[in-house]
């Protein structure tokens, strides 16, 4: 349980309210020092050895293991989403003439790579949305995502959680309807994983790639990602020497081999042993794991709750809990509220959030408190003028 905010294990300023980790996450002052000297271990490379660039890596692989309870040889070190995507996209089945499911206003690192998949494998991109009522905008999205899977879908390619508004979901039920089609379940966990609880033991997800900047603590240019043994003999889409079987025998690296690590380490990127990077993520994920996931949602979900309180009666609407995930939430308002007069207002009293389709969206931390909460109330409230709130009686949310 985390019953106190843990502020001081980071170093943002005090006078910034930051509700803003879906965006980018503050460094932990203990990763500071991790990486400062990482970086000084180049500074004399003489006292770099082989295992530095080895065990931290497994390391590392086996403590994301734990997080989403999954075999650490199934895991691979990524530089972006993109990247990891690519290699899944190049090493599944596709049906003839299958289909490919997305959803609407997708990340478009996710999306990409499947739009081109789908052009080079004749395969349909079909988009799937949450219809038009906010009030069953979630539980629709989840009904629709199910109904579109059939016996051409060669893949489902979503997100956890949606990452403008926080839409949570239903990984076991969709994967459910994977396996009864024979599709791949393919999982951006960017925008979840490391705040909300997610098992691959569990859900049976075939694979699951997570940028390393925002919810797992570490810095932009390093992620991870499962995959399942489904991809064990599989062709990546680079080659380098690090990811092949006794790569750790410098001496005999001129012996070219065709056999890899085991597992999924073929689908690591080069130069994945990188000194600086490495163990600020590591940092970060052992801190994690000390908070405890679950316990990391339930102290957003106590934020969630009170910013449901804190707006109801205001023209303001706050997804409820279910709706979307409590870490990554959202604030909707109808068109006679002016969201520049919002975004002025939050930038002057130093309140950092994002604006994403048609919505504020929030995403709290651990960092974050009650306060956070009744100052953004009181800055919304502050800007909805007497008219606005008159035009909203008239109008339909």
């Amino acid at each position: 349980m985390i019953s106190t905010s843990q502020s001081h294990k980071f170093s943002l300023p005090e006078d910034l309210t930051y509700l803003n980790m879906a965006y980018m996450s503050p460094l932990l002052k203990l990763s500071e020092v991790t990486g400062i000297e990482g970086l000084l271990k180049k500074s004399n490379p003489a006292n770099l050895t082989i295992d530095d660039f080895f065990q931290p890596v497994d390391l590392l692989k086996k403590t994301f293991g734990k997080l989403i309870d999954a075999d650490s040889k199934q895991i691979a070190l990524t530089p972006s989403v993109s990247y990891a995507m690519a290699n899944a996209a190049n090493n599944i089945s596709y049906k003839t003439d299958g289909e490919i499911i997305f959803l609407e206003e997708q990340f478009p690192s996710h999306y990409y790579v499947w739009a081109d998949a789908a052009k080079k494998h004749n395969q349909s991109m079909i988009n799937v949305g949450s219809g038009s009522d906010p009030s069953s905008r979630v539980q629709t999205w989840n009904a629709n995502i199910i109904k579109s899977i059939n016996e051409n879908t060669t893949a489902v390619c979503m997100p956890h959680v949606h990452w403008t508004d926080g839409s949570l979901y239903n990984l076991m039920a969709i994967n459910e309807a994977c396996k009864k089609h024979n599709a791949y379940l393919i999982i951006d966990g960017t925008q979840s994983v490391g705040a909300l609880p997610l098992s691959i033991a569990e859900t049976g997800i075939d694979v699951l790639v997570v940028a390393g900047y925002k919810w797992l603590l570490g810095h932009y240019g390093l992620g991870l990602a499962y995959y399942s043994e489904k991809f064990n003999d599989g062709t990546p889409i680079e080659h380098n020497w690090i990811n092949k079987k006794d790569s750790d025998n410098f001496s005999a690296l001129v012996n070219y081999s065709d056999t890899y690590r085991e597992g999924a380490a073929r689908y690591s990127v080069g130069e994945k042993s990188n000194f600086t990077l490495m163990p600020m993520l590591q940092s970060g994920l052992e801190q994690i794991l000390e908070w405890g996931v679950a316990n990391i949602q339930a102290y957003c979900k106590d934020l969630h709750v009170k910013l449901i309180a804190e707006l109801e009666g205001t023209p303001f609407r706050v997804p409820a809990i279910g709706e979307s995930s409590s870490h990554l939430t959202s604030i909707r308002f109808d068109n006679s509220i002016d969201l520049d007069k919002i975004k002025s207002a939050f930038a002057e009293e130093n309140i950092f959030v994002s604006y994403r389709g048609d919505a504020i969206r929030v995403s709290f931390y651990v960092f974050n408190e009650e306060e956070d909460v009744r100052k953004m109330g009181r800055v919304l409230r502050s800007v909805t003028t007497d008219s606005d709130l008159q035009l909203h009686k008239t109008m339909i949310f």
